[in-house]
């Protein structure tokens, strides 16, 4: 099965499973190797005309905690289910006004080998205080280059999705 079945499945399963009234519209469903993501859009609370961008955030992230606390129950017994069935972690998520806020979820670590000009740019950025640990800094790039090139991303695991459908249809050995 590849991860855009899966996930189709997850977005369906869920879909299913969410009571309606959580979310406006359909829950962003994400999946790697060891987690499912679950986002969904909550309404972003009413402020004053004229607002500061300060003030905006501020309610948006009550919002956020709000539902993170009333839901807490419920959303822990879906991931339940869902772990049972699907055999990942879930995480959830809520977007907010102009926030996006991700509640508790994993944090994997990822061995790599790096030769010196790979780890003097992660250098740079610790000693700069971009990050605070090489760790932090590499994780920055992951962040940066994934924002920079999604549609890039999005083109290869289409093609890797098809070579598995292509493959899946072969001879068995």
């Amino acid at each position: 099965m590849t991860y855009r079945d899966l996930e189709e499945q997850l977005r369906g399963w869920f879909a299913g499973r969410l009571p309606q009234d959580w979310f406006e519209g359909p829950a962003r469903v994400t999946v790697d190797r060891e987690e499912v993501l679950v986002v969904g859009t909550i309404s972003a609370p009413a402020v004053a005309e004229g607002a500061s961008v300060a003030e905006r955030q501020a309610a948006s992230a009550g919002r956020a905690k709000r539902f993170r606390e009333e839901t807490r129950e419920r959303r822990m017994e879906i991931a339940r289910e869902a772990e049972h069935r699907f055999g990942r972690k879930v995480a959830w998520g809520v977007e907010c006004g102009e926030g996006d806020y991700v509640f508790t979820n994993l944090s994997i670590p990822v061995m790599t080998r790096l030769r010196q000009p790979e780890r003097l740019v992660l250098d740079t950025l610790v000693d700069a205080g971009v990050a605070r640990s090489r760790a932090d800094a590499l994780a920055w790039c992951v962040r940066l280059v994934g924002r920079h090139t999604d549609d890039w991303l999005a083109e290869l695991r289409a093609a890797m999705e098809e070579v598995e459908r292509v493959r899946a249809r072969g001879p068995v050995a």
